[in-house]
């Protein structure tokens, strides 16, 4: 089976690593195509899970804006798809890259395999882009792999065939897993790049942590600015706690956070850290307040509470199981939550009862022995049973 891998950034990445290192150990021709969409973090996600990258597209200009990308991606995969000539393109979540990539594939007549497919918020301008993204996505794919019941029904209910859709839980928790691991087996040691104050303070103390990540774009401005403010009044509330902050590299983001908390001593500024580190610190954590959506789908497997920073969700599984809460960008709400978290330990212990709905860790397996049928290929489990 000729699998093209295609990612741009660091979450895309950290979700087809499993199926990339399960294709190949299974023997499958697996090339992988970036467009360095995010490209920093990206390389740091490369090195983690070891990925050889065949084709890079380099798409990334200064001040560019979604059309100047989508067209440099269209442009630059399709000389790609003409030399590889894969069975099946798979692409991930709802960035411009795998909107792009899969368009490129349809109009090449090369059936699309939409990992994470089915999140919805109905809402175009929460997230922007990615609603739209994954939306049209959905109607340009041959094959939608679901991580939940719930995605699927929403397939569903837009006339996508059944036959057309599996459910199998997210990647993210085979990869979370995997990395987990790692870091309690101290394996790879050499991965975790932490300042040295950091480090130390962590290492030497048992003291509580809030771990701090944003860098959706429905909340540049204002929301942004919101969000600091409540994280600067907890740090002056809770002098004992120590809060976390990998900074994303988007000035929207990195230039407020800066100056609002910048200089405040129980506050660490850090630079885009790797997977091994960021799951380090959330394994590390009290309590997450993030907008990530990795971060909601992987934080109930380490048993740690996450506040998320929007008014909606497309990953509503883990709101609903109480994983979960939806905080908003009001800076009184989010101090009032957090508080509660760091002072209440029955609070805390209601957000990590249940068990984590996205997964399993055995998404990527169910992913190749579905495309290995549909391309006439007996999967192992097949295999095993003769």
């Amino acid at each position: 089976m000729k699998l093209l891998i295609a990612f741009g950034t660091r979450p895309e990445c950290i979700k087809l690593a499993p199926i990339i290192e399960l294709a190949l150990a299974r023997g499958h021709e697996v090339q992988t195509c970036v467009t360095s969409q995010h490209q920093e973090m990206l390389r740091q996600c490369l090195d983690v899970f070891r990925i050889r990258t065949d084709f890079d597209l380099s798409v990334m200009r200064p001040n560019q804006n979604l059309i100047g990308l989508t067209s440099r991606i269209l442009e630059g995969v399709g000389p790609v798809l003409e030399t590889t000539r894969p069975d099946f393109v798979i692409v991930q979540g709802d960035t411009t890259t795998a909107f792009s990539i899969a368009l490129a594939a349809f109009y090449a007549g090369v059936p699309v395999a939409h990992v994470e497919a089915g999140l919805r918020t109905y809402d175009l301008t929460a997230p922007f882009p990615e609603e739209a993204m994954r939306q049209m996505i959905t109607r340009i794919s041959t094959w939608n792999f679901a991580p939940t019941e719930r995605n699927r029904n929403a397939l569903l209910a837009e006339r996508v065939d059944g036959e057309k859709i599996l459910v199998t839980g997210n990647t993210v928790i085979d990869a979370l897993l995997y990395v987990r691991n790692l870091i309690q087996n101290n394996s790879r040691p050499e991965l975790l790049d932490l300042p040295e104050n950091t480090a130390r303070r962590l290492a030497e103390t048992d003291q509580k942590m809030v771990l701090i990540t944003g860098h959706r774009r429905e909340s540049f401005g204002k929301g942004i600015e919101n969000i600091c403010s409540a994280i600067a009044a907890l740090a002056t509330a809770f002098p004992e706690v120590l809060f976390v902050y990998p900074v994303h590299l988007n000035p929207n983001v990195m230039v407020p956070v800066r100056r609002v908390l910048g200089g405040i001593p129980n506050i660490h500024l850090l630079d885009p850290l790797n997977y091994y580190t960021f799951i380090y610190l959330m394994h590390r954590s009290w309590v997450i307040v993030s907008d990530s959506g990795g971060v909601q789908e992987e934080a109930p497997s380490l048993k740690v509470p996450v506040l998320v920073t929007r008014s909606v969700t497309e990953r509503m599984e883990a709101v609903i199981s109480g994983n979960v809460k939806l905080v908003g960008s009001d800076p009184e709400r989010i101090t009032a939550e957090v508080s509660l978290l760091l002072t209440e330990p029955e609070a805390r212990r209601q957000m990590t009862l249940p068990d984590n709905p996205y997964g399993d860790g055995q998404a990527a397996r169910r992913i190749l022995d579905f495309l290995a049928l549909k391309s006439g290929l007996q999967s192992p489990a097949q295999q095993d049973r003769q």
